[in-house]
Parts: C-alpha cells; sequence; structure tokens
C-alpha cells in the first residue's frame, strides 16, 4: 500500500509539471515544444480533429487517439479516464453534440483546472472536469455509455481495481475504448522498481496478455485488440527495444 501511494505521489508530481511546462514529459508518451501536433498526428489525431479543438489541449500526453475508435454516437454519456488537459474530453463532446455530455476524470488538480479553465474560455457546455483517481471513480453507478481512456491505466498501481471501476460506472451494454501501453514479455527490474519509470508510462505497464485477463477478470466480455504498435528501438533505449506496444483494446459490460 505504502508502494501504491509512492507511485501516485511521483506520477501526480510529474504531471503536475507538466502543466507548468506546457508540455509532456514523458519518454514514450510525447515529447515537448513544437513537436506536439506532430505527434499527435502520429498517433492517430487527423489535422481535422486537432483544428476542432483548443491547443492548449493538446499535450503530447497519449499513446493513441481513442475516440476515433470508439464509434461515439450523439447523445452519449462518456467518461474518459485520466483526461489531462482534455483533448479527448473536447473531441468526444464534438462527437456526442449538444444532446450528450463527457465527464473527465484526472488525479491532478493541475490538470482539472486546467481543463476546466480551458472548457470555460471555448464555452464548452457538455464537459465537465472532476479530480478523483481511476481506481475510485467519483461516478454513480450504471451512469455511463462509453469509457475511453489514453496512456493512463498503465499509471494506476491496482489494475483490476480500476477495470471494475469503469465496470461499475458503465450501463449494461456499455463499452470501454482504451489506449494504453503493455509489454512483449517481461521488464528488466531495474525498470519496473523505479518511480521515474512509472511515471513515464514505462515501469507499470503489464504483458499484453496478463492485461486482457485482467479487462476480463473485471467482468468484460468481447475484449479484443484494435489495433497495436511496437515502438522501434530508434524510439526506446536498447534495454526496452520491441518491448513495448501501444494497444487501442475494446471490450463490453
Amino acid at each position: 500500500m505504502m508502494k501504491h501511494k509512492k507511485i501516485k505521489e511521483a506520477v501526480r508530481e510529474r504531471y503536475a509539471k507538466v502543466v507548468e511546462r506546457g508540455s509532456s514529459c514523458c519518454s514514450t508518451c510525447g515529447p515537448s515544444g513544437n513537436e506536439l501536433i506532430k505527434q499527435a498526428k502520429k498517433i492517430g489525431y487527423s489535422e481535422t480533429e486537432l483544428k476542432s479543438i483548443p491547443q492548449s489541449a493538446v499535450m503530447g500526453l497519449g499513446c493513441g487517439n481513442p475516440t476515433a475508435l470508439a464509434d461515439l454516437k450523439e447523445g452519449e454519456k462518456v467518461l474518459d479516464l485520466g483526461a489531462g488537459a482534455g483533448i479527448d474530453v473536447f473531441l468526444a463532446a464534438r462527437r456526442v453534440g449538444p444532446g450528450g455530455f463527457v465527464i473527465g476524470v484526472d488525479m491532478t488538480k493541475e490538470m482539472v483546472n486546467k481543463a476546466n479553465k480551458i472548457a470555460a474560455e471555448y464555452g464548452f457546455k457538455n464537459v465537465e472536469f472532476k479530480l478523483g483517481e481511476i481506481e475510485k471513480l467519483p461516478v454513480e453507478n450504471n451512469t455511463v455509455d462509453v469509457i475511453i481512456s489514453n496512456c493512463v491505466i498503465n499509471l494506476s498501481p491496482d489494475k483490476l481495481k480500476t477495470f471494475k471501476e469503469a465496470f461499475r460506472v458503465l450501463k449494461p451494454g456499455g463499452r470501454i475504448l482504451i489506449s494504453d501501453l503493455v509489454t512483449e514479455g517481461e521488464l528488466p527490474w531495474n525498470i519496473k522498481k523505479s518511480f521515474e519509470a512509472w511515471a513515464s508510462c514505462i515501469a507499470g505497464a503489464l504483458e499484453k496478455k496478463e492485461y486482457l485477463n485482467t479487462i476480463k477478470e473485471a467482468g468484460f466480455k468481447r475484449v479484443k485488440i484494435v489495433s497495436q504498435d511496437t515502438y522501434s528501438e530508434a524510439e526506446l533505449d536498447d534495454t526496452l527495444s520491441g518491448k513495448i506496444t501501444s494497444v487501442r483494446v475494446k471490450a463490453y459490460k
């Protein structure tokens, strides 16, 4: 439990600094500076999508575009786990329209404050950002149609609890579309025990099969990988080459 607390503190501190710097400081979750838009396109966001939302919400945090694969429909209620500055919340809000609603939950106060400021500044009426942990969601039972998340669940020290919470708040028949990082085999021990590597989206990543089994154990059905990409040697250091894969997973309650 103490280790879990330290992991969360390390993650919270890292992403508070991201807000302060205005860009990602996570080696696999995104670059910094003028490369943010380029990186967003690389992981699946179209130029049209990026132009449709506030640029201040694009922070280079992510390993996919869950909104593109979630088949969002007008009028649906959506929940984003680890919403950050709101890039996926704002995209989802456009898709579900004024009759729908999108909730973003993040445990970093600075992120929530930034996202709420952007929402107010740009007049988004169908969004709400809440401070909270994805292992204990501030959302009522059976109230959400769709859950999305982008390179966040790997940061949780208790992934089974996270997926059980997702299952709890989804309506029967609801679905999840998660972009996340998994491993191909075991990571080196020095990386797995590093708090910095946890905050950088690496150390907490589960082996691919274990990740999918954890989703099933939480109660989800029809669990499948929609798409995946393994990071190349040029994108990671030698000890991680071929071991980190970005997956997009869909499942149903």
